[in-house]
């Protein structure tokens, strides 16, 4: 099981510049917002463009999707895990938590 980082947290690694966050929409949900700074990356590409992405196994990463209901975060985080990267944490409320908490996102 992948650990959780919650907003605040994020948030602030966000502010820092210390996380990877790797959105795990991609596509057209991608283009119409992101979380600051994120990168689409969706399951069925995880393992053809991680480690050209993603380069340091040992940097921190975030994955998100919508919401606690959507898979697609915990997903990716699996996956990133299973290819040996070792600090991935999964920001289980997702886009929409971002959202109605009123912080910044952006668009492609």
């Amino acid at each position: 099981m992948t650990a959780l980082i919650n907003r605040d947290e994020l948030a602030a690694a966000i502010e820092a510049g210390s996380v990877t966050v790797i959105d795990a929409l991609g596509g057209e949900y991608y283009a119409k917002q992101h979380l600051p700074g994120a990168v689409a990356l969706v399951r069925a590409d995880v393992d053809e463009l991680a480690p050209t992405l993603l380069p340091d196994r040992d940097a921190a990463i975030v994955t998100y999707c919508s919401n606690p209901g959507c898979a697609n975060s915990g997903q990716v985080a699996d996956r990133l895990a299973a290819l040996g990267y070792a600090d991935v944490r999964k920001y289980r409320e997702g886009i929409e938590d971002w959202t109605d908490a009123g912080l910044p996102t952006e668009s492609a």
